[in-house]
């Protein structure tokens, strides 16, 4: 059997999908599973190894380019795939493995998709609350049960990657690393304060850690806030690295502190000890998925809101998340994950 994966176009989604990903290869001994994924999200699905091949997808969000779409489809056809699983929710994203005549089309209804998918399920949010679930559930038939546990996320990271990408940083490593990954792509809302970070950033230093921040060019700014409240104990690597890179200085990582990000969750199938920090999001629904994590949430009358930004204007759900109870929460995790 050979199948097409139409991957989603965030990190943290696309590693939530491995599960997914293992449990068709155990329904399907021999299953060559290809990925048709943006580029930015292909290195995570080149650290799975149930992925064969990744395709480059260039179809951005929102964008909808209908003949470019048909011309895409149509090279994937002569690939002879049996089966594509549809991801995303959106009516574009089965576009394509319909026009590449792809025999088996899965997929949640979603955008009334009713044409484009021939095995379709319907969403009960209640059985399914984590997203990991959801996803699991397509390789199930429709209205069948969710076998569970559902496995956790697996990327992997050799001490060949990680030395390797080490001697291409030109970085050495220190004794111990305390990874921040201040950012969150979906918006201010998701971020713990700069001025947070810095005095997490000086009581971890007191405690023996090299600080390194984590994140993409548009981290940058705020990674350097905090290099700035705490001088000389951060190094910056937010747009310095490639993600493969990322990956592999986390995999080092004795200690990981996230915001609900793309990174967290590589940080999560890395089973690195992790402190996560939810504000306008939910646990509940996108939790990282490891034994070795610490969830930490106010859980606020107004949260969580979901939104992009406050729409309180005041952020409390994650400025009165102070720095004590974050330091404290990271020795806790740090005494749970000792050997």
């Amino acid at each position: 059997m050979k199948a097409l994966i139409v991957a989603p176009s965030w990190i943290g989604d696309t590693i939530m999908a491995q599960p997914l990903f293992a449990r068709l290869h155990a329904l399907h001994p021999g299953l060559t599973l290809d990925a048709l994924a943006p580029q930015w999200v292909a290195p995570v699905l080149q650290r799975m190894g149930d992925i064969a091949n990744v395709i480059d997808n260039p179809f951005g969000h929102g964008a909808l380019r209908l003949a470019e779409r048909w011309q895409l489809g149509r090279r994937l056809a002569a690939g002879g795939y049996d089966a594509a699983y549809v991801l995303p929710n959106s009516l574009k994203s089965a576009l394509i493995p319909a026009f590449a005549g792809i025999p088996l089309r899965v997929g949640f209804t979603g955008e009334a998709r009713y044409g484009l998918l021939n095995r379709r399920h319907h969403l009960d949010k209640q059985a399914l609350p984590l997203m990991v679930e959801r996803f699991a559930q397509l390789a199930e038939a429709p209205g069948a049960a969710l076998p569970r546990p559902v496995s956790a996320p697996q990327l992997r990271s050799t001490v060949v990657e990680q030395q390797n990408t080490l001697q291409q940083l030109g970085i050495e490593r220190p004794q111990r690393i305390a990874a921040f990954c201040p950012g969150a792509e979906y918006g201010p809302a998701k971020r713990w304060p700069a001025e947070h970070f810095a005095e997490l950033a000086r009581r971890l230093a007191a405690d023996g850690f090299a600080i390194w921040l984590f994140g993409s060019p548009k981290d940058h700014s705020i990674a350097d806030q905090i290099e700035h409240l705490a001088p000389g104990l951060c190094r910056n690597l937010c747009g310095a690295t490639t993600l493969a890179q990322a990956i592999d200085l986390l995999a080092l990582a004795e200690l990981v502190v996230c915001n609900d990000s793309g990174l967290m969750h590589v940080a999560a199938a890395l089973n690195r000890p992790l402190v996560a920090l939810y504000g306008s999001s939910s646990p509940g629904f996108t939790p990282p998925l490891t034994p070795r994590a610490e969830v930490l949430s106010l859980h606020l009358d107004c949260s969580p809101c979901f939104k992009r930004e406050c729409p309180q204007g005041h952020l409390d759900c994650l400025r009165q998340l102070t720095p004590e109870q974050v330091h404290a929460a990271c020795r806790n995790r740090l005494q749970s994950s000792a050997p």
